[in-house]
C-alpha cells in the first residue's frame, strides 16, 4: 500500500497565509497541514508516500525532507500547476497508481487518524471515505444506497438543499486497489482529461465510475470521527479548536466563538439558553414561505417595530422599543443611565460587562445556592453605605436560576420608588418561572410600567422563543424621554425583516408558545431529579431554562466540562465567574437530557 498526496494548488482564499507558501504548509496549532498527514501515513507501514507538488512546490519540498519521515518519500512535480486542475495532478501519478494499492488524499485536509484506519481495515478494495453533509460543506456530494454502493454524484452547484439529509460530502480520502487502478480509474481518467482537458477535476471520473454497473467503489461512512477541509480562513479558525492540542484549549477556543455553533453539528449545546420546544414547525413554514421577500426587501424602521412590540406586549409604543437583541439595548440602556449601580453576583455578565466605568456596589447572597429574597435585596441596599442610583436585577438569575414572584417584585418596585432608586428588571426568563396560561408571566404591562417612570424592563425575545438567529429583544418603560433617545441612538433598521415578520405573526401562535413553556418545565423537573442522582455534582433549584451545579468529588468544573466536550456535549464552565467549582446547563429536550444524565453516569468513579 502506498500514499498520494495531491499539493499542488495554490489556495488564494487563504490570501496572506499563502502567499509565499503551498496551500498545505499553513499551520493549525503550529503544525503544518502536511506534517499532521505525513506522521500519521507514516505509522501505517506504507512502501512510500507520493507527493504532487506545484505552487511553491520546491519549498515544500525541502520543508518536508526535512521532516524526517521514515517512510520513503517521491516528488512529482506538475509545472502547470496554475493552468490545470487536480486531474492533471493525479494524472502525473497515474504510473504509480497502477502498480500497487493507493490511499489517494488531498493536501487542504485536516483529520484525525481514525480515518486512515477505517479505510486500511476496511477488507472492502476501493472506498470513497464519505461524511453527512454539514451546512459547513462545500464541493461534491452523493446519495448512497442501502449497501454504500453510489446512487449519484452530485457537484456542490447543483445540490438541492431541501434534499440534504440524504446527501454524504466526499471527505477526499479514498482508498484505490491496484487492479481498480489500472483496469478502470486510469482507463477512464486518460479519456476523461483528453476530452474535456486539464482544467477539471479529478472526482468527475470517479462520478462516471461509480455510476456504471459494476459497483467497483463503495462508500466508507464516518461515524462521528473528526475532519476539516482548509479553504479560507474561517475554516482555519474552526480547524484550529475542533483540532485543538488540548481538551481545555478546544474548550477555550469554542467559548470564545460565543455562538455559531451549527458550525459544529456533532455539537450538542448545553451552554446558551434556548427554548428547544418552539417554535413550531408551522411557524417556521409560515416563515419559509416568505423568505424570499424577507431576503431582498428593507424591513420597517423603529417606529413600525415600535408598533409591533406595542402590540404584542399591549403597551404603548411611546413606552417600548425594540433591539438587535437585549445586548444591544442593555448597551444603549447603561450607556444613558449615569450614576452608582447594585448589582448581584453571580450574574448575567453583559451588565457588569457595560459598567465597568461606572460605581458598582455588589450584593453577594451569603449561602450555597445563592438564593436571595426581596427582604434580603431591600436590607443591603437599604444601607446608606450600599445606597444606589439603580438597581439592577435579572429573574430569574442568570446563573443561579433564582427567582423572585411577582408580588415580591412589585414590592420592590415600590420600595425603589421611595427610594427614588432606579429598577433595571432583566425578565428574558421569567417566563419559564410561572405557569404558562398565567397573564403575570412578564411585568412588560401599562399598569405596572405606570407605578414608577424610573422602572425599565428588559426582555430577550431570542431565549424564551428559541430563535436567537433572529436577534430580538424589547426594552419597556414609561420614562418617554428615555425611550425617544433610546429610538434616535440605535440604528432606524436595527431589526431585521425576519425579526420584522416574526413579531408580525407571533400573535398567531400564543398557544404554541404556551404548550413549549409546559414542555420545558417538565424537561427541567426530569433534568434536575438525573442530576440529583450524579454523585459528584449538586444541583441548585431552578425556576429558569438552566440549573447551576456544584461540581463535587475527583472533578474541577474545568474538567467536567472538558471531559463532555469530548462527548460533543458543550456546557457552561463557571469558573472565574463564580468561586468556587460550578457549572450551569441549558435545559434541552427529554432526549439531549437523557443523552446529558448518560454521560455523566459514565463518570462516575
Amino acid at each position: 500500500m502506498q500514499a498520494i498526496i495531491l499539493a499542488a494548488g495554490m489556495g488564494k482564499r487563504l490570501k496572506e497565509y499563502t502567499a509565499q507558501n503551498t496551500k498545505c504548509m499553513v499551520k493549525v496549532n503550529g503544525i503544518t497541514l502536511i506534517e499532521r498527514a505525513l506522521r500519521i501515513l507514516d505509522k501505517k507501514n506504507l512502501s512510500r508516500i507520493l507527493i504532487v507538488t506545484g505552487y511553491e512546490g520546491q519549498k515544500l519540498t525541502d520543508y518536508v525532507t526535512e521532516l524526517n519521515i521514515h517512510t520513503p518519500l517521491c516528488f512529482i512535480r506538475n509545472e502547470i500547476y496554475d493552468k490545470t486542475n487536480n486531474i492533471y495532478s493525479l494524472a502525473l501519478a497515474k504510473e504509480y497508481l497502477i502498480e500497487e494499492d493507493t490511499l489517494l488524499l488531498e493536501s487542504d485536509i485536516i483529520f484525525e487518524e481514525a480515518l486512515i484506519d477505517l479505510l486500511l481495515d476496511d477488507p472492502r478494495q476501493t472506498l470513497a471515505l464519505v461524511d453527512k453533509y454539514a451546512s459547513w460543506m462545500d464541493g461534491t456530494c452523493m446519495v448512497l444506497d442501502e449497501d454504500d454502493s453510489i446512487a449519484d454524484f452530485i457537484p456542490g452547484k447543483y445540490l438541492k438543499f431541501q434534499d440534504k439529509n440524504s446527501y454524504y460530502k466526499t471527505v477526499n480520502i479514498y482508498k484505490f486497489s491496484r487492479h481498480f487502478s489500472a483496469n478502470t480509474y486510469v482507463p477512464f481518467l486518460e479519456a476523461y482529461a483528453k476530452a474535456m482537458g486539464n482544467n477539471e477535476y479529478y472526482e468527475s471520473v470517479i462520478k462516471l465510475i461509480a455510476l456504471l454497473e459494476t459497483k467497483e467503489i463503495k462508500a466508507k461512512r464516518l461515524t462521528g470521527q473528526t475532519w476539516y477541509e482548509i479553504d479560507d480562513i474561517q475554516d482555519l479558525d474552526i480547524a484550529q479548536s475542533l483540532f485543538a492540542p488540548s481538551p481545555e484549549e478546544k474548550y477555550r477556543l469554542i467559548s470564545s466563538r460565543y455562538g455559531g455553533y451549527w458550525r459544529y453539528p456533532s455539537l450538542t449545546d448545553f451552554c446558551y439558553l434556548v427554548n428547544p420546544y418552539y417554535p413550531p414547525e408551522r411557524m417556521m413554514e409560515e416563515i419559509k414561505s416568505s423568505f424570499d421577500a424577507l431576503l431582498t426587501q428593507y424591513p420597517s424602521g423603529m417606529r413600525v417595530n415600535s408598533l409591533l412590540a406595542s402590540r404584542n406586549f399591549g403597551v404603548k409604543s411611546s413606552h417600548i422599543l425594540t433591539g438587535n437583541g437585549a445586548a444591544e439595548l442593555i448597551k444603549a440602556l447603561t450607556e444613558q443611565l449615569k450614576g452608582r449601580f447594585g448589582l448581584i453576583r453571580p450574574t448575567f455578565e453583559e451588565y457588569p460587562n457595560r459598567l465597568i466605568h461606572q460605581d458598582c456596589v455588589v450584593f453577594v447572597p451569603d449561602n450555597p445556592d445563592f438564593s436571595y429574597t426581596v427582604d434580603d435585596l431591600t436590607a443591603f441596599f437599604g444601607k446608606k453605605e450600599n445606597a444606589v442610583d439603580y438597581l439592577i436585577l435579572i429573574n430569574p438569575d442568570n446563573p443561579s436560576g433564582n427567582w423572585l414572584s411577582r408580588e415580591e417584585l412589585l414590592f420592590l418596585i415600590s420600595w425603589c420608588r421611595q427610594k427614588n432608586t432606579g429598577l433595571i428588571l432583566d425578565e428574558s426568563f421569567s417566563d419559564f418561572a410561572v405557569c404558562p396560561s398565567d397573564c403575570d408571566a412578564s411585568l412588560i404591562q401599562e399598569e405596572v410600567l405606570d407605578m414608577y417612570d424610573k422602572l425599565y424592563i428588559v426582555k430577550s425575545i431570542s431565549k424564551s422563543y428559541g430563535v436567537p438567529g433572529l436577534r430580538l429583544g424589547v426594552l419597556a418603560s414609561s420614562d418617554e424621554p428615555l425611550i425617544s433617545r433610546l429610538k434616535k441612538q440605535v440604528a432606524i433598521w436595527n431589526i431585521n425583516s425576519f425579526g420584522e415578520f416574526y413579531m408580525q405573526i407571533s400573535e398567531k401562535y400564543k398557544k404554541d408558545y404556551a404548550s413549549s413553556l409546559d414542555k420545558i418545565k417538565k424537561s427541567r423537573e426530569i433534568l434536575m431529579e438525573g442530576l440529583k442522582e450524579i454523585s459528584f455534582l449538586r444541583p441548585i433549584p431552578s425556576q429558569a431554562n438552566y440549573i447551576m451545579c456544584q461540581v463535587t468529588g475527583n472533578f474541577t468544573s474545568s474538567q467536567l466540562s472538558w471531559k463532555l466536550l469530548e462527548k460533543n456535549l458543550f456546557i457552561k464552565d463557571l469558573s472565574g465567574k463564580v468561586k468556587g467549582e460550578y457549572i450551569r446547563i441549558a435545559v434541552r429536550t427529554e432526549e439531549d437530557n437523557e443523552r446529558l444524565l448518560s454521560e455523566l453516569k459514565n463518570l462516575e468513579p
